[in-house]
């Protein structure tokens, strides 16, 4: 049987499992400090963990998108005010000329390579590329690549990388991820309670996240490409 919770605790709960209802996925922890006043990571970590301890959220796996509320008898869910706005799928934008043959593909801003940086989601150009060379995908958004942990993938500093927005990846792909609200593109091995985020560059060391961190994990998207000016 789930124990009795603090009132902090309950509104953090309320607050996630509103934010599933508006926004189709929970918070991330800095979503949740900035709307509770919490001010750093650790102090959300300690409410969700508390919460988890005591039967009221479950997180299947490490990404923060797993994280639900265990329904109790007589529970309710408060509608979430003012919630930040979902960032929505990003589409191939066909040229007029070349429809069926050519596509323009939004560029959002940079990721890094070496360590998380953030990635700015506002489209800053347009690389226009044969349809073919995305293999088909559709949502698909670029990025420009800023490090050098990559480069045994063929993916240098400066390079576009073309990735098609999904929120699941399989083991050993090369993913965009968002660790705490910043972005890194990196090898996906998941490995029990933690995700490894391997470089390509056997002077680097991977980036872990376990399960009893609470780190906020997300997989934006799977490289499907890389763009290289010459």
């Amino acid at each position: 049987m789930a124990e009795q919770l603090t009132q902090r605790q309950r509104d953090i709960l309320d607050f996630i499992s509103a934010s599933i209802v508006e926004r189709g996925f929970p918070p991330t922890l800095r979503e949740i400090g900035e709307h509770f006043a919490i001010r750093s990571t650790n102090g959300v970590n300690d409410h969700l963990k508390a919460l988890e301890k005591k039967g009221h959220l479950r997180r299947e796996d490490l990404k923060s998108r797993a994280m639900r509320p265990i329904a109790q008898e007589g529970a309710d869910i408060v509608p979430l005010r003012g919630a930040p706005r979902g960032t929505g799928n990003v589409d191939i934008v066909p040229s007029p000329a070349d429809d069926h043959d050519m596509a323009d593909v939004p560029i959002l801003g940079r990721v890094a390579a070496g360590q998380p940086i953030l990635a700015v989601e506002d489209a800053t150009d347009t690389v226009r590329i044969d349809r073919v060379l995305l293999g088909g995908h559709r949502e698909v958004f670029g990025l420009r690549i800023v490090g050098e942990s990559m480069i045994e993938d063929g993916i240098f500093d400066g390079d576009y990388v073309f990735v098609k927005k999904t929120p699941t990846a399989g083991t050993g792909e090369i993913v965009v991820a968002m660790i705490e609200g910043e972005a890194t593109v990196k090898r996906y091995y998941p490995e029990g309670d933690r995700i490894r985020f391997q470089p390509a560059n056997s002077n680097m060391s991977p980036i872990y996240v376990r399960r009893a961190d609470f780190r906020s994990v997300d997989i934006i998207g799977i490289v499907v490409g890389v763009y290289r000016k010459l």
